[in-house]
Formats: C-alpha cells, structure tokens, sequence
C-alpha cells in the first residue's frame, strides 16, 4: 500500500534533518576518535605534567607522553599538504618531530630518558611487534602461508643485489670507493638496524680491519639512520604508485589469485585476553629457543607462529583474539610506538652531520637499489612488485624493527609485518654472513 500524505510528509521532514546531524557529526574533526576539543584538554594537561616535572614515572608517564604527542603530531602530519602526499604523512612526522624534540632540548631530559627505558629496556617495541606478528599470521589464510613458504627469500636476494649494484655505481660516480660504497653504505644500511645489524657488523669489521668496534659504530649509524628516512619517504610514494596503477599492487597481500578471507567475529573483551596470552607466549617461546638456535628470536618466533598455523594447531577462540588483539594495538598504538622510535632510536645529530650531497645520493642509491631488485625479482617469483619491494626491499633498508613499523606505517600495509621482520631478521643475518665473506676481498 502507499503511504498516507502524514507519512510522506514526516519523512520529507526528519530524514534530511537526520542527515544533516549525520554529516554535522563526520564534518566535526576527531583526533583518536576523540572531539577536537576534548583531546586538546588531554593534551594540555600532558603539556604542564611534563614541564612542571610532575609527570607520572615508569610505564604510565612514558605511554602517556608517547601516546597523546604521538596522536598530536600524526594528526598534524595528515594534514600537511606535501608531507602528507608524498613523505608518509604522520609517521614520518611522529617519528622526526619526536627526534627534533630531543634534539633541540625541547622534551625535558627526564622525559627523553624514561621514555628510552619504556621502549627499550621496557620491551615496549617488542610487545608491539609480538601482537602484529601473531595476530597477523595466525589471521592469515594458511594456503597463503604455504604458498609464499621459502620464495620470499628471492626477492629479499634481489633487495642485496640491486642495494649493492647501484651502490657500487653511484659510488664510483660520486667518488667513493667500492670499499667506502658497499662495506661502509650498502652493507649497515642492509642489515637489519641496530642490535641485530650495525653493531654485531661493527664487531666483524673490527675483527678484520683491526679498528676498534666504536669507530665502526660511529660509521655506521649514519648511513644506518639517513637509509631509514629514506626507506619511509620511498614507502608512501610506493603506496601512491600503488593507488596510480592497481596492477602492481595486491594491497597488502603478496601474492595474486589468493584472496584473504576476513573472518567478522564480535568483538569479545576475553578473546582479546587470550591474544595478548599468546602473543607473550609465542615471544617467550621465540627467546627461550634463540638460546640454543643461532637465529634471531624474532624470526624463530615468526617460524613457531607460522608452523601454528598451517598445522591448524591454534583453537578458534585464540586466532579471533589474536587478532582482536593484533587490531587493538595497532589502531591504538602506532603513533605511540614511532614517537617513542623517534625518542630511543633516532639520533637527528648523526643524520644531519651526514648530510653531504654525495652521501646522500649514494645512500639513496642503496634504499632504491634493494626495492628495484626486491620488486624485479618479486614479480618473476610470483608476487605483487609493490608488496614485495616494500617488504623485502624497504624492510631490508631500514632500521629493522623499528624501521619495519615505520615503513609499513606509510605505506599503508602493517599486515605485512610478518615478511618485513623475516626480511628485517633472517635477511639481516644473511648480510652479516655476506659481510663477512666480502670484507677479505677489499683487503
């Protein structure tokens, strides 16, 4: 039947009236889902905590500083024209603008160092990890798990290959040596950041070229760090390509044919206990196991979630609430964690003083280097070019990781977490392997 005059007439009336307040409610701006005004407050009394030294010490102090100027600054970085188009909008923002405030003395010393000891000592990165590694994999589709298996090493040998390549080129351009361009560049810039990377490499090059290990270090860092800025700049311009030409991007996932099913369950606060369980569990796993297996214990982890999977050994319940879990702390806790990596793990005053025309072209050339032989040799093994350079290319030339949240943070693709830590991890150890091999014959 039609509807009477009254009905017509009501529904004229309410239902713009109703979208008018629905659009006045989107157009409000939100920062953590926050109103504008409300997250201004916090932001406030954060500010006079800080300065007037009355900041909580320990994990509240530090994860609320980390948290409330971390949302400050990626909002900001969303919404500044070229940074936000082409240099990875707020995490890049969050992470530079976190290192300048330690670098210019504008986050108070007190601050500077707990937040040092939340991230580091604190095992904050590694919490953060230990959620998106398990939650990722064990939400992935196994025959996808299966199928990628042992291929994903050929683009991570394309990333070496194309990063040495063009370093040795560009060297010999800008007047390097092959010794300066692939021992001293290339070489840091690929193995896997710091802890796992720069300074076992620093103990290697000591070991051979009888400088001690510190003068290493403080060669290293450098092209360690301006590599790491360089490989999130190129992961926002790949997630543009990527928008530019669908073809060569699978969105996140590796490899085409294979669609991800996404399993909708109701969000269940004790499903997302029994994830962080056993995300903790699987990490603790990864390092009793790194005791007596000479792998990184992130990879060995990386190694016990997948074998979980595919050996369908995980309850249902434990897969939904991992990744509850997994999407809980990624949404929360991204712009946290990579203010805190600016914080800990930025050092501002190593990058500026590297900042010679040649050495920037070179170290360019390392970071384009790995995501053209990542991306070359990805396709023929079958993956997604864009997918495959930004995991095992930009994730080999980063700051391990840190460098990986950072990448995968502007790219727009955190699922890959799990093949930028095997890149990160098992890549940065074949480096230290290959630095080894290669030293003697520059000698």
């Amino acid at each position: 039947m039609g509807q009477t005059a009254r009905e017509l007439e009501n529904n004229q009336t309410t239902q713009p009236e109703m979208n008018m307040h629905e659009l006045h409610q989107k157009k409000q701006p939100t920062v953590m889902g926050l109103p504008i005004a409300w997250f201004a407050i916090f932001l406030l009394l954060t500010i006079v905590t800080v300065y007037t030294g009355t900041l909580p010490t320990g994990m509240i102090g530090s994860l609320l500083v980390m948290v409330v100027f971390g949302e400050a600054l990626g909002w900001i970085g969303d919404r500044l024209p070229v940074i936000k188009s082409f240099l990875g909008g707020g995490a890049i923002v969050a992470i530079f603008g976190s290192a300048y405030m330690v670098y210019s003395g504008i986050l108070p010393e007190n601050v500077v160092v707990g937040v040092d000891s939340f991230m580091t000592s604190g095992g904050f990165l590694d919490f953060y990890i230990a959620a998106l590694i398990t939650g990722s994999i064990l939400g992935m589709n196994s025959k996808v798990l299966m199928k990628i298996g042992v291929r994903y090493f050929i683009p991570i040998f394309g990333a070496v290959v194309g990063a040495v390549v063009i370093a040795g080129i560009v060297g010999l351009l800008v007047g390097f040596t092959l010794q300066e361009a692939i021992l001293v560049i290339a070489m840091p810039i690929l193995g896997g950041g710091m802890g796992a990377g720069a300074v076992p490499m620093s103990q290697v090059y000591s070991q051979f070229l009888g400088q001690p290990a510190s003068y290493y270090i403080s060669i290293l860092v450098p092209a360690l760090a301006l590599g790491n800025v360089f490989a999130i700049v190129l992961a926002s311009l790949l997630n543009n390509l990527g928008n530019k030409f669908p073809s060569l991007t699978g969105n996140g996932q590796l490899i085409p044919g294979f669609k991800l099913e996404e399993t909708k369950s109701k969000l269940d606060i004790s499903k997302m206990g029994i994830g962080l369980l056993a995300a903790l569990v699987f990490f603790a796993c990864g390092q009793l196991l790194g005791g007596v297996v000479p792998l990184h214990p992130y990879a060995l982890m990386i190694i016990l979630v997948a074998v979980a999977k595919i050996a369908n050994l995980i309850p249902e319940n434990v897969v939904e609430g991992a990744s509850q879990w997994y999407q809980f702390v990624a949404k929360t806790w991204t712009l946290a964690l990579l203010f805190g990596i600016g914080v800990a793990f930025t050092d501002l005053e190593a990058v500026l003083a590297a900042l010679s025309l040649q050495y920037i072209l070179l170290v360019a050339g390392v970071v384009v280097g790995a995501v053209l032989g990542a991306a070359l040799l990805g396709r023929l093994a079958g993956f997604y070019p864009i997918e495959s350079a930004i995991s095992a290319g930009l994730c080999m030339a980063n700051m391990g990781g840190t460098g990986d949240v950072a990448v995968l943070s502007a790219a727009k693709r955190m699922q890959l977490m799990p093949f930028a830590q095997i890149a990160s991890r098992l890549g940065g150890a074949l480096i230290l392997l290959l630095a080894g091999l290669i030293i003697p014959l520059f000698l």
